[in-house]
């Protein structure tokens, strides 16, 4: 008789045959930047704050010392306009964070995340522009052409102000080429762009629009952004572009409810594979171990191990700086 349990009667046996490890390397932590010399608390994302510089900045030597190399900065800046013109300028609230973090703490690497939506009045990712012939909500969406000139420009900046890795969120056709062709006329080629190549409308991304303020006030992003019933075709054409346009790592996102899709790229691509363990993901843990329904510790370690499992090589989550504890205090046991 075939007996597997023999290899599970231990705590050490269980170890030794495990396939999947989790590090703390492995995880990207995200910091939320606003122009305030305050921290203030997320209410729909508990343990989650909005930072003032000088708090980013203990937030990533926090993350290095719990062996966190990578954090992902998202900023939130007191004036919005329609061209979201704080995401490119020099003085922007992730330009003065980027190099107030690699002045301090050298050692982190700093992805920033280049996208406009955080910095729109409109909240969408890009300017707007009419659609002929509709009416209502559905008249208007992101001009593509003209958002990637700001896109660029954006990245641009980023990578003045030190930012180690570009990350592309807007989901704007040629983005990734528009970005790399940038970054190498302004010296930056050895900037590597982490490209959302694969985000998904997704409803679990909830908490992260009241973090950031970034709710679009017309329309929806379904328009540029992924149909969740896509399927792999969609998703294998998105990632391939990406590619093509000089993505140095590909990012899917949300993770939880498309680990078939991450499995698919980490199979399909000789690329690093990036899984977003997004807000929604977050928080419904925190809800359900606040109400005594699961083992916060237990849920989150497992979930991810199943997004490692699954093919992440990396994993932006917000649980990082818990996990990374937790991995350490095993670790000691």
């Amino acid at each position: 008789m075939d007996r597997p349990r023999r290899l599970r009667r231990t705590p050490a046996l269980r170890a030794l045959t495990r396939e999947v490890h989790l590090h703390p390397s492995q995880f990207i932590h995200p910091i939320f930047v606003h122009e305030r010399d305050t921290v203030t608390d997320i209410g729909t994302m508990p343990g989650v704050q909005r930072h003032s510089i000088d708090s980013a900045v203990q937030q990533a030597r926090e993350a290095l010392a719990l062996g966190v190399p990578s954090v992902i900065l998202f900023g939130i800046p007191d004036h919005k306009d329609a061209t979201g013109t704080q995401a490119y300028a020099e003085d922007g609230i992730i330009q003065r964070a980027t190099r107030a973090i690699k002045d301090s703490v050298p050692e982190v690497t700093v992805i920033a995340d280049t996208c406009l939506c955080e910095y729109t009045d409109h909240g969408h990712c890009g300017p707007l522009c009419e659609v002929p012939g509709l009416s209502g909500a559905d008249a208007w969406t992101v001009d593509n052409d003209a958002s990637l000139a700001l896109l660029a420009q954006t990245a641009v900046s980023q990578a003045r102000a030190g930012a180690d890795v570009i990350a592309p969120s807007a989901m704007m056709d040629g983005q990734v080429a528009a970005i790399r062709a940038a970054l190498d006329n302004a010296g930056f080629t050895h900037t590597p762009i982490m490209s959302y190549a694969v985000k998904y409308a997704s409803a679990y991304y909830g908490p992260f629009r009241d973090a950031a303020g970034s709710t679009p006030s017309v329309g929806n992003r379904a328009t540029y952004q992924m149909d969740p019933a896509g399927g792999h075709r969609e998703a294998l054409r998105e990632a391939r572009l990406d590619a093509e346009q000089g993505a140095d790592t590909l990012m899917v996102k949300p993770a939880l409810a498309y680990l078939d899709v991450l499995n698919l790229l980490k199979r399909e691509f000789d690329l690093p594979v990036v899984a977003y363990n997004v807000s929604g993901e977050y928080s419904l843990i925190k809800a359900a171990a606040a109400a005594g329904f699961m083992d916060e510790r237990r849920t989150v370690l497992e979930t991810l191990t199943g997004m490692r499992r699954a093919g992440a090589d990396a994993i932006i989550t917000y649980h990082a700086l818990d996990a990374a504890r937790w991995i350490a205090e095993d670790a000691r046991a």
